[in-house]
């Protein structure tokens, strides 16, 4: 009988920060436009968890059977968890806890099909394509950085805002760019050390197609993209002035960028990979209770 520590690690707990700051941004970015449920928010909070379980648990599953998990050198922010090669859980049993995690991830997805209506319907069927698809096919075809921008960035953001009240509003929107970036560059950045065992397994993914160099101009891009879609929010009036707070994290990253514009052949450093998390997580949550506070004051 797999420990619980096994299913911690399968679905890799500590990654399961991510959902949390996205149903913050996206619950502060619908409550700005007066549109906010506690329940709905909770609810929205059980299931995004549940579909990032079960994307991380098939991932692992399908990176220990096609061999990455045995020939990657694991990081504390890349590589697998290891559960599966030592031998603490099956494959099989990984498997049935990633269906489990899908299904009360699809219930809570029905639920609001049925209480939002149609607006929840290409939400619901994109969402579930891509945790179907992200390890078997998205990450094989060159779309893995955009499938998690999408999965776990954007449609998350304008999810969240979507079942408050059942309508989107403009800030909702905006908030759901910056998140797309940060997770696209999230998982960019942690493949660089994984090169070698990704082109193994058969993966293709940024670094693989576009080669480290370019990939890592990527990176530094889609990283300056996002105080800079702020600013836009901010001119145009769709965000409030102090949604530019959630800009500063980016200072975070200035490891990073060095190493992105100086030595992209090398592996990213240690600490400019847990900088990658921290800004994503650190973001979202600013920009959320910005969000947040500025609806409260007005």
């Amino acid at each position: 009988m797999a420990k619980a520590s096994a299913f911690l690690g399968v679905s890799r707990g500590p990654f399961l920060v991510l959902p949390v700051t996205l149903v913050v941004c996206g619950a502060g970015a619908s409550a700005y436009h007066r549109s906010f449920s506690w329940p709905h928010t909770l609810l929205a909070l059980v299931g995004l968890v549940a579909l990032h379980m079960a994307v991380n648990i098939f991932n692992e599953v399908s990176d220990f059977k096609t061999g990455i998990d045995l020939e990657t050198e694991a990081t504390p922010f890349s590589g697998g968890s290891g559960t599966l090669p030592s031998g603490s859980m099956t494959p099989r049993i990984a498997t049935i806890f990633a269906v489990v995690c899908s299904i009360i991830g699809g219930a809570v997805g029905v639920f609001f099909l049925v209480e939002i209506g149609w607006p929840m319907v290409p939400l619901v069927i994109a969402g579930a394509f891509l945790v179907l698809t992200y390890t078997n096919l998205m990450a094989r075809i060159g779309l893995g950085e955009v499938a998690a921008g999408l999965g776990l960035g954007a449609l998350p953001i304008l999810g969240t805002g979507l079942v408050q009240t059942g309508r989107i509003g403009s800030a909702v929107v905006v908030a759901s760019i910056p998140a797309f970036l940060m997770t696209f560059n999230l998982l960019l950045l942690n493949e660089f050390p994984d090169e070698a065992a990704d082109r193994h397994g058969g993966r293709r993914n940024l670094v693989l197609l576009f080669g480290r160099t370019w990939a890592a101009r990527l990176y530094v891009t889609a990283a300056l993209a996002v105080p800079l879609v702020l600013a836009v929010g901010v001119w145009m009036k769709i965000l409030p002035a102090t949604a530019l707070i959630a800009g500063v994290p980016t200072l975070l990253l200035m490891a990073a960028f060095t190493w992105a514009l100086r030595s992209p052949e090398t592996d990213p450093p240690i600490p400019a990979l847990g900088a990658n998390v921290v800004w994503n997580l650190t973001t979202n949550t600013i920009l959320g209770l910005a969000l947040l506070l500025a609806a409260i004051r007005h």
